[in-house]
């Protein structure tokens, strides 16, 4: 099984619960079992107390032992019942992603049929993210064409994004677009700022998730 995608440190709406530190741990040294508490703190970012007090209750659960590699150190090595705990964990895991990104396609869904009620019919998308995969699902539905992908990061330019070239914003200059759709999350009042004159100028709508 390949590794789970790392668990969100802070967030508003979906803290980490203790089963999710737990699964994080399991995962983590599944693929390293030679990582350190200090490792393993630094890539969970939880304090090196809390990874011990895991990897205690871990031990004694029978989910992991302890190998000592020399007078200082362990390794933390998962053991058949904690491979299968890891396993249970990783299945439910993958169904809550999936209800979630499900949501969140329902939700980008009923925000795009805007565009098609207001008959807008060809569009440029600004930030080339996961959120903008989700947007490209949802308007391969759609009779709405995309015409651009552009993105403020010169390390995405030139790149293909789900088989759209990354260009730099100043393309929207030249191509014929009825609106750009802001489908990133992060800097959307920068982006926006950014925008508004370009879209002033061409007379273009600008749309946000």
């Amino acid at each position: 099984m390949s590794s789970l995608p790392a668990l969100p440190l802070a967030t508003q709406y979906f803290a980490p619960s203790r089963d999710a530190w737990v699964l994080a741990i399991l995962d983590a040294l599944r693929h390293d079992s030679g990582l350190s508490q200090r490792d393993l703190a630094r890539r969970l970012g939880l304090s090196g107390a809390v990874v011990n007090q895991h990897l205690r209750e871990l031990q004694e659960r029978g989910l992991i032992r302890f190998e000592a590699r020399n007078g200082k150190s362990y390794r933390y090595i998962p053991t058949q019942e904690g491979e299968d705990v890891h396993a249970e964990m990783a299945r439910g895991f993958s169904s809550e992603a999936i209800r979630i990104y499900s949501a969140l396609k329902r939700q980008v869904g009923d925000r795009l049929k805007e565009l098609a009620h207001r008959d807008i019919e060809r569009i440029a998308l600004f930030g080339a993210s996961e959120t903008c995969e989700v947007a490209l699902s949802v308007l391969a539905a759609m009779p709405v064409k995309v015409v651009a992908m552009v993105d403020n990061d010169p390390d995405k330019q030139g790149s293909i994004f789900h088989g759209y070239v990354v260009s730099p914003p100043h393309v929207l200059e030249m191509v014929d677009c009825q609106a750009v759709l802001i489908t990133s999350f992060g800097r959307r009042d920068e982006i926006r700022q950014q925008l508004e004159p370009l879209c002033r100028a061409r007379g273009m709508e600008m749309v946000s998730l």
